[in-house]
């Protein structure tokens, strides 16, 4: 447990359900002011009552993360309601499937809207107060392990989670540059059985979509950690200043190391076994 954290704030986007809300009640057993952000007010509420109930300080606050004056507000209400924040978690975050050609253009816009630039604008709105306190701060951005692979179907996810890694990437070169004490990490969860696949907007009506959609939602509930586990595992890691927070380390390194020879070898692109079953 990171001693810093306890009394200090924590802002939660996208923690309504899954992993947002397990981190969110991960950071208010650790003494942490939570602020819950998530389009769907009721489930923020209702995760913001039962912190409250066992206990802990907790604010609901919706937000379209989509909208970058959205996040300007939420800002303001962090601010105003428990004061500097410490511990910032973009992890708001939707999935799409479906054939790149199939996919219509606002499904395009809204996938990036909310996955990439919903990052980049509260990063935005969150990061000049808490580099201007000059207190130590932590700025965790939820990519994936997609975020080192390829994947057809999910492309927009993909596309996505592959630029939230770049962002942290030079983000944090820039928060050291400046000397700011606040810590960036890029958190790559594994498989957590959320309800990610479930609420996936498929992009077309085909086949693929489908199968896929219910392999890998099959596929989460079955292997994947709690969002509870992964929520411990994620804030642990943050805690310690790493860069990359892996929910599973091992399958991260070994993804690392698939994408650094497909590099190194200058490889095509081409269908692996697994990505196979799912087509």
């Amino acid at each position: 447990m990171n001693d810093e954290w306890n009394g200090g704030v924590a802002v939660v986007t996208g923690a309504g359900s899954g992993i947002g809300e397990g981190i969110a009640r991960a950071a208010a057993s650790r003494g942490m002011k939570v602020v819950i952000a998530d389009i769907a007010v009721d489930r923020a509420e209702a995760v913001a009552r039962s912190i409250r109930a066992a206990g802990g300080s907790a604010l609901a606050v919706a937000t379209d993360v989509s909208d970058a004056t959205a996040l300007d507000r939420l800002a303001d209400r962090a601010y105003d309601a428990f004061g500097h924040v410490t511990l910032l978690v973009n992890n708001a975050g939707i999935e799409m499937l479906g054939h790149v050609w199939n996919i219509p253009a606002e499904t395009w816009n809204k996938t990036i809207a909310i996955n990439v630039l919903g990052v980049i604008q509260s990063v935005r709105a969150f990061a000049p107060r808490m580099i201007s306190a000059g207190k130590r701060g932590w700025i965790a951005n939820v990519g994936s392990i997609g975020s080192l692979g390829m994947m057809p179907i999910q492309t927009p996810y993909m596309v996505s989670k592959h630029a939230i890694l770049s962002f942290s990437e030079c983000l944090a070169l820039e928060m050291e540059m400046i000397g700011a004490p606040i810590s960036i990490s890029c958190v790559l969860p594994g498989p957590v059985a959320t309800r990610i696949f479930d609420d996936a907007v498929e992009g077309d009506e085909g086949k693929a979509s489908g199968k896929h959609r219910a392999i890998m939602a099959d596929m989460l509930r079955t292997h994947g950690l709690t969002p509870d586990e992964a929520a411990e595992i994620i804030l642990d890691g943050i805690a310690a200043g790493q860069f990359w927070v892996p929910t599973h380390p091992e399958l991260t390194e070994a993804m690392a190391r698939t994408r650094a020879e497909y590099l190194i070898g200058d490889h095509r692109p081409h269908l692996t076994e697994d990505s196979r079953t799912l087509l």
